[in-house]
């Protein structure tokens, strides 16, 4: 210790000085002045800041005056089961915008896939622990008076936002969810696949038969603000693969319809829905609507139009190679998303498009 310290603690102020009166009234307005800084900083400057995520109360439960009378379930099911109370869960998971298939009192993948999503939304489940089975407190759950907000409303008047860590994207229709889906995103694992690519697309533009091609990529989703650009009817065989009725929101990254939904992300990139939704998908949504990917990072503004990484040619292809390389399909390691200095997308009428992973 200072052998001067004590001494050195002698006020800087007399106390029987006037000035030592006003001492408390100056601390007092240093630390509404600090208040008042860390306020313009954590708001960006002035403007609205953008709440986190974890601030939001996004599935809400509504409050009645008339108590809620719930049917039991007799039993825990999964799929393969069938009768009467399937019917009641597929109902019931239609009124919440979650979309099990026709509601045939059959229990199959489609409403496993319904379920699944409101396993991780609703009930909170991590996306490696989901069952997709119903039991009796989930069906307690379902029955509740719940409503599912946005995480960013008064964005475009209709909007998406896609939940990677839960896998499960919602359209968003005036702040009111019109479909609540499971979905199945990029693993962030490299691969090297022999592509098919049809005549008029990216690689194959002038040709007039399907080529093939080896090429590498990144299966990785980027987290960050967009808006659709560009849909297309039909199937589409490209660099990334057989897609059905996609539309994209980051140069070749869409949403699109796939037969393989797993409940892991699975995909080179873009955002797999089961078949049936990609069938009306393109009714819910316009060119120009937003997109915010939520990565469980950081927001989806912290990155802004995040550009993909493109794919590149496979140094071990040639054209005698008639097997493809996959990865595993339930991913071990993860790979850091690689820094790039891309231009922003194109305008949508624009037809020759860069192809990343999708």
């Amino acid at each position: 210790m200072d052998p001067d310290y004590s001494r050195s603690r002698r006020p800087l102020v007399d106390p029987n000085s006037p000035v030592h009166r006003w001492i408390p009234a100056i601390g007092a307005a240093a630390v509404l002045l600090a208040v008042v800084v860390v306020g313009v900083v954590t708001s960006g400057g002035g403007g609205s800041s953008t709440p986190p995520t974890s601030t939001i109360n996004q599935v809400v439960t509504g409050s009645t005056n008339v108590p809620v009378t719930k049917l039991p379930l007799t039993q825990t099911y999964g799929r393969g089961a069938a009768g009467p109370e399937i019917k009641l869960i597929q109902d019931r998971l239609i009124e919440l915008k979650f979309d099990p298939g026709v509601p045939d009192g059959a229990f199959g993948e489609r409403t496993q896939q319904a379920v699944w999503a409101f396993e991780a939304l609703v009930m909170g489940v991590p996306s490696d622990q989901l069952t997709g089975k119903v039991d009796a407190e989930m069906w307690s759950r379902m029955q509740d008076p719940i409503t599912i907000a946005p995480r960013r409303p008064n964005s475009t008047p209709n909007h998406t936002e896609i939940y990677l860590p839960q896998q499960v994207l919602i359209v968003f229709q005036a702040d009111v969810p019109v479909l609540i889906t499971h979905i199945s995103s990029g693993d962030n694992q490299e691969w090297c696949e022999v592509v098919k690519i049809s005549p008029g697309e990216r690689g194959n533009e002038d040709g007039i038969e399907p080529i093939e091609k080896g090429v590498c990529g990144l299966s990785w989703t980027p987290g960050g603000v967009f808006k659709y650009y560009r849909m297309v009817l039909g199937r589409r065989e490209s660099q990334l693969g057989g897609m059905y009725n996609p539309v994209y929101f980051n140069y070749g990254i869409a949403v699109h319809g796939a037969h393989e939904v797993p409940d892991f992300p699975a995909s080179h990139g873009c955002i797999r829905i089961p078949m049936h939704i990609s069938d009306y998908y393109q009714s819910l949504v316009a060119k120009g609507d937003q997109v915010f990917v939520f990565d469980g990072v950081k927001e989806p503004e912290e990155y802004g139009a995040q550009v993909p990484r493109f794919n590149w040619p496979d140094p071990n292809y040639t054209t005698t190679t008639s097997t493809t390389t996959t990865m595993a399909p339930k991913p071990t390691t993860t790979l850091a998303p690689p820094v790039t200095t891309l231009p922003a997308p194109p305008p949508a009428t624009s037809t020759t498009l860069p192809v990343p992973s999708g």
